[in-house]
């Protein structure tokens, strides 16, 4: 398989507007910038108001006519989410593509404001209900994305509803998995569910590979310092990993459903291209399950 994408050839969008979550740093910010550069307006979407001016001045510094705005999201409150849907349709009457790239890793055990397990309620559930809030803008647009960053780790994922929000026993790195699986259900369904009411907005999914981003913050520091020499091998810098974000936002051939991902080694680094996920990932029972419940989790009902 090869790489058919190449950042260089996508035009100039001027005229578009992307919401990217969690831009102020790591793939969301290459991402955002990458927008800025084809003159999209691009509204960052992050919970540090400070490190997200000091995002948005790099970019200007970068880009003195980029179109840049800020708008709080704290993805770890419900109220946040819908504060920043009821702002964000104050403000503009399209959206083109929506990112939900913000995201954590193996934290230690916390809930959001909300009672949900931080991996599952910040990866999965907010984007849910910031989807949902935002879908009506996203179909009157014509030929809008939306875009959920899911990850290798949902190879290892498995849908517990039985545990869903950590009621029973807590794993860091079962419930990373699961939030990412539950990222790529969701992308699935959504389509589903779009094409089925024959809209012109696509919902599709990518992974960034193994990207050195402060995602990674919460691992053991032993293990981070020992291995991060040899481990710089198997990964590659932000820039590279937002590729497959970049693919599935402004890709002429993005077809609904579809999932990108690096295709060197293992899908851990390389150049951009569409993969295939674990068969769970494609499970639409166990996908229409988790929207019924996420529904009545996040107490939203959407409508498409």
């Amino acid at each position: 398989m090869e790489s058919t994408f190449d950042l260089n050839k996508i035009p100039a969008q001027n005229g578009r507007i992307a919401i990217v979550t969690g831009a102020n740093t790591g793939l969301g910010f290459e991402t955002a910038l990458q927008f800025a550069k084809k003159e999209i307006t691009v509204v960052m979407a992050c919970r540090n108001t400070k490190k997200a001016e000091e995002a948005k001045g790099r970019i200007l510094a970068e880009i003195p006519a980029a179109k840049i705005e800020l708008i709080p999201l704290d993805l770890m409150d419900l109220a946040s989410v819908r504060l920043f849907a009821e702002t964000y349709k104050k403000q503009h009457q399209q959206l083109d593509l929506l990112i939900n790239n913000a995201g954590i890793m193996i934290p230690p055990f916390q809930k959001t404001k909300d009672g949900f397990e931080s991996q599952m309620g910040v990866n999965y559930l907010s984007h849910f209900l910031l989807t949902g809030l935002l879908i009506d803008l996203l179909n009157a647009t014509p030929n809008s994305r939306v875009v959920t960053l899911s990850s290798k780790a949902h190879e290892t994922g498995v849908i517990d509803f039985e545990n869903l929000n950590a009621e029973k026993s807590y794993s860091k790195m079962t419930a990373y998995g699961q939030s990412k699986l539950a990222c790529l259900l969701f992308a699935q369904e959504l389509n589903r569910k779009l094409k089925t009411a024959n809209k012109t907005t696509v919902s599709v999914a990518c992974h960034p590979g193994v990207s050195t981003t402060d995602l990674g913050r919460h691992m053991n520091k032993v293990f981070y310092y020992v291995f991060m020499p040899v481990f710089q091998f198997f990964t590659h810098k932000p820039a590279k990993g937002a590729l497959p974000t970049l693919m599935a936002a402004l890709d002429d051939d993005v077809q609904g459903g579809d999932y990108f991902g690096p295709i060197g080694f293992k899908e851990m680094k390389g150049p951009p291209a569409k993969v295939k996920a674990k068969p769970r990932a494609y499970d639409e029972a166990i996908a229409s399950k988790l929207w019924s419940i996420s529904e009545e989790l996040v107490g939203f009902e959407y409508d498409i």
